[in-house]
């Protein structure tokens, strides 16, 4: 937090070793080595909170890191996404993050989770031909891609440009300049009159005249504020780490503190980006068929691999997932598609009996 008070402090040390000289007297160590201590202690804090909360900062972002496999040279290879370039042929399956702005080649639709981009729980579907995002994740399928923009270039990496080169002056920041220049103000005022009324009219010594500038440049600070402010900000910053969070600027607290209005995305920020179901919000018109009924039987309908976010949440409710297709044989499944808006199931119980579960739109269901 380096501000002009700090630059008062060493105008000060540098009078007290340099000038306060002559008179018989030596320089005015005490002062100086006091000074610089406070300095020294108000840059270090600073220095090691930022450095440590940087290393968590970075260690955390190369735990992140995506790899992908990527074609080079006519074989595939696993490679960090960081050294991906335009032209590159890369695969995408389900569960992967898509290291980089693609366009999709030839093979099956993919189902693409872009909710970090445009806050939408549920996946879309990209069609051969379409362009994937960097930062957004494979839900189903597996296709190969080209790459046609990396890092800043990207559009998840154009937005964080713009955030990351702001250079807005925070008000924290605002106020220490604000007590620091009046303090300037003061104090060169009052040693310039100082200096007029002890040498041309008092004619004092050189050395009582530098003594009293001395005195009055230190008291017109306050010289250890930086210092309580550092310690005061270290102090908050362990805090918010005891919390899982990582303070990368510490004068990021204090702006945080006097925050009026937050404005921020609600999915995967205030939200998990979790789809649940509400178990009491289930109605059931059939006699015989229960909350719970109504549950398998919907979980029966979802495909158990598939990471399709309304199938996950369906089949989360049950105690075991292993309970959808526990005890019965699965003779066909209609996948969900745009045209149906459903999912449907046709198995065999143990007894043999035939049954055929299906979920979806409301609006569908009644016409089947």
């Amino acid at each position: 937090m380096w501000n002009p008070l700090s630059w008062v402090m060493e105008v000060a040390a540098l009078i007290a070793i340099a000038l306060a000289n002559g008179g018989g007297k030596p320089p005015d160590w005490q002062d100086f080595v006091g000074i610089v201590v406070l300095l020294i202690i108000n840059s270090t804090i600073s220095f090691i909170e930022e450095n440590n909360a940087g290393n968590a900062a970075a260690a955390l972002m190369a735990g992140l890191a995506p790899k992908t496999k990527v074609l080079r040279d006519g074989r595939w290879s696993e490679q960090e996404a960081a050294i991906l370039v335009p032209g590159d042929v890369i695969s995408i399956k389900l569960g992967d993050i898509v290291p980089a702005d693609a366009r999709l080649l030839v093979g099956d639709p993919l189902k693409i989770d872009q909710s970090a981009l445009t806050g939408e729980s549920l996946p879309v579907t990209k069609h051969p031909g379409d362009e994937v995002f960097s930062g957004s994740t494979c839900k189903q399928g597996e296709i190969e891609a080209i790459v046609i923009a990396t890092g800043v270039h990207t559009f998840f990496g154009k937005a964080a440009h713009l955030v990351d080169s702001t250079n807005q002056v925070g008000h924290f920041q605002k106020v220490l300049a604000a007590i620091g220049n009046f303090c300037i103000c003061s104090i060169a005022l009052g040693m310039l009159v100082e200096i007029i009324v002890m040498y041309p009219i008092q004619h004092r010594k050189y050395r009582d005249g530098i003594d009293n500038l001395l005195v009055l440049l230190i008291g017109g600070i306050p010289i250890a504020m930086p210092t309580v402010l550092s310690v005061t900000m270290a102090i908050g910053s362990h805090r918010l780490s005891k919390q899982g969070a990582i303070t990368k600027r510490m004068t990021a607290i204090e702006e945080m503190a006097g925050m009026d209005v937050l404005c921020s995305d609600k999915t995967g920020t205030l939200t998990l980006n979790k789809l649940t179901v509400d178990k009491t919000m289930i109605e059931v018109f059939t006699k015989d068929v229960d909350r719970d009924k109504a549950v398998l039987l919907a979980a029966r309908a979802s495909r158990v691999e598939n990471q399709d976010a309304i199938d996950t949440a369906i089949v989360s409710m049950l105690a075991d997932p292993k309970e959808a297709r526990a005890g019965i044989q699965e003779v066909h499944f209609l996948p969900f598609n745009p045209v149906d808006k459903r999912t449907a199931i046709t198995y065999i119980e143990s007894d043999g009996s035939w049954h055929r579960a299906s979920k979806g739109a409301p609006e569908q269901l009644p016409l089947v």
